[in-house]
């Protein structure tokens, strides 16, 4: 897993200062592995290092200020069933540490840790695969901008996919609907835009957006795949079934698009193994973004 600066910082903005507790180092059997992450505040926590008397620990040491490396063993010093030991960095950060964080990798001193170690240094260029802790120093890869994704409507598979996505730190999320009205509880992060026409917003959309198509009506999720073929895109997913997949191909065809351009729609979208419920639809949509498969 790699440090998301962008994470942060939103984090940084919406709630201020917080505690970061990273899972550093994993020997043997952990309920998460190394680079689970949460973030502290007085009245609130987001993430998780894999819940359980390790989590609590975590949160109160967090709480109570404390800053620096702890090494813990999960099986007779906190009762958990899981045999392995874990070391956790805990470090205070508010928005002007966050914005100072630099990919590819960042090489950060702990509490007390003296001059950058050689072997510190010579990851300057080539990002770990993870965290990795070296004479006191933090060495973690940065992860690359987030992802756009948008989501054209906010019925229930919208608001499905929405709600499975936005804690993903992977994605930027940007949901498009006619009617504010539709929306419900936006999650933290998520960009709200509202249209008459949504397919007038198409051109906001950077080219390499992934798209999901699943508005409440045919013509509009038409009139979306069009404009979408038209603006070029990395991926688009649109709702419906084999049939709508075969008239969606016809009429955009007469709309002047070519097969190979059409063939890139996926539809339906989800995994049909596992349902037509929202969430399950949900569920198999991000599992392949997640996979990179579209």
């Amino acid at each position: 897993m790699s440090l998301n600066p962008e994470a942060l910082a939103r984090a940084a903005a919406l709630w201020g200062p917080f505690t970061r507790v990273l899972l550093a180092e994993v020997k043997g059997s952990a309920p998460r592995e190394a680079g689970a992450e949460m973030l502290v505040w007085p009245d609130r926590l987001e993430g998780t290092i894999g819940g359980g008397a390790l989590e609590w620990r975590a949160l109160a040491a967090a709480r109570a200020g404390f800053e620096g490396v702890e090494k813990l063993a999960l099986g007779p010093g906190l009762g958990q069933c899981c045999g392995g030991a874990v070391t956790l960095v805990y470090e205070r950060l508010d928005a002007a540490a966050v914005a100072a964080m630099r990919g590819p990798v960042r090489l950060s001193p702990l509490a007390g840790a003296g001059p950058m170690p050689a072997a510190v240094a010579r990851l300057a260029g080539r990002a770990p695969r993870g965290p990795r802790l070296i004479g006191g120093w933090l060495a973690e890869p940065v992860a690359p901008a987030p992802l756009p994704v948008w989501v054209w409507g906010a019925g229930h598979v919208g608001r499905a996919l929405v709600s499975v996505l936005a804690p993903l730190p992977q994605f930027a999320l940007t949901w498009v609907d006619f009617d504010a009205a539709r929306f419900g509880a936006v999650p933290p992060g998520v960009r709200q835009l509202v249209a008459a026409d949504p397919a007038g917003l198409v051109p906001l959309a950077p080219p390499d957006a992934q798209h999901l198509v699943v508005t409440h009506a045919h013509a509009l999720d038409l009139a979306l795949c069009h404009a979408i073929l038209q603006h070029g895109f990395s991926r688009l997913g649109l709702i419906g079934s084999a049939s709508k997949a075969a008239r969606f191909a016809s009429r955009l065809a007469v709309l002047g698009h070519g097969s190979a351009e059409i063939a890139r729609i996926t539809c339906p979208i989800g995994a049909p193994d596992l349902g037509k419920h929202p969430q399950a639809i949900a569920v198999g949509v991000v599992a392949a973004l997640l996979k990179g498969t579209g």
